[in-house]
């Protein structure tokens, strides 16, 4: 495999698993909206999962490393088809969705009959 080759596969890789986990994360609040809190809280996992192996890695993502290893380039977005401006405030971004999400999701669904 070349060093092109290499760093595009760790972007393509990079991308789906972003783009699984940003999805998680808008659909958080929307499964609560509808009363679906079984679904909520397994995205609430799932990215919390994803919160757990940022923070066992030094808040970056495992591919980063891997892709740090095929070029100097050390833009935003070197290793995810990202635009440079969202790679950088990527985690601002999401964590802050996320946490707002999991606040929605906790007052919805302490709002229902018979909750708590």
């Amino acid at each position: 495999m070349t060093t092109k080759e290499a760093i595009r596969t760790v972007k393509i890789a990079h991308t789906l698993i972003w783009a699984i986990l940003a999805s998680c994360v808008i659909a958080i609040p929307i499964s609560a909206y509808i009363s679906y809190f079984s679904v909520a809280s397994s995205l609430i996992v799932v990215v919390s999962i994803e919160t757990l192996v940022l923070a066992l890695n030094g808040w970056r993502w495992p591919l980063t490393g891997i892709a740090a290893r095929y070029t100097d380039d050390r833009a935003p977005n070197f290793d995810i088809y990202l635009p440079s401006w969202l790679a950088r405030y990527n985690k601002t971004i999401f964590g802050t969705l996320f946490v707002a999400g999991m606040l929605y999701t906790l007052f919805k669904w302490l709002g229902q009959p018979g909750a708590a």
